[in-house]
């Protein structure tokens, strides 16, 4: 089952015609990523200070199907396609009223503080790969 995070669409969000600035989008599916991370029990401050690791953002393929508008309410599902060894890619779908309206696929990457691939830590892999099954 997807993690959903809930939202909603603020003027800030919106163009002059009151509609969802494209790269909002990506901000949305951000805050979505970092509520799935911390609802598996992951803390990424304390896998920084322990490990030594961060994520980043390696790619984004993104489908924009209609538009978010100001004031709409807005569910981001976020579901784990595959676990690499240092690798994670994601599916971040936008709804509104079960509407698909914004769809994407992330990879993340598992990096050291100077910005070297690392393996995903077995527990971290553990805790990633629960919703796989």
């Amino acid at each position: 089952m997807p993690h959903q995070f809930h939202t909603r669409v603020y003027y800030e969000d919106t163009d002059l015609a009151g509609i969802v600035y494209y790269a909002n989008y990506l901000k949305f599916i951000e805050r979505a990523r970092t509520e799935w991370v911390e609802a598996l029990g992951v803390d990424q401050v304390a896998l920084k200070a322990r490990e030594g690791i961060v994520f980043a953002v390696r790619r984004v393929e993104a489908d924009y199907l209609r538009p978010a508008k100001f004031a709409d309410d807005l569910v981001v599902e976020t579901k784990l396609q595959s676990l690499g060894g240092a690798r994670i890619v994601l599916e971040q779908v936008v709804l509104r009223g079960g509407e698909r309206l914004f769809v994407s696929v992330v990879t993340l990457v598992c990096l050291t503080e100077d910005g070297h691939a690392a393996r995903l830590p077995p527990e971290l892999r553990a805790r990633l790969s629960g919703p796989l099954h």
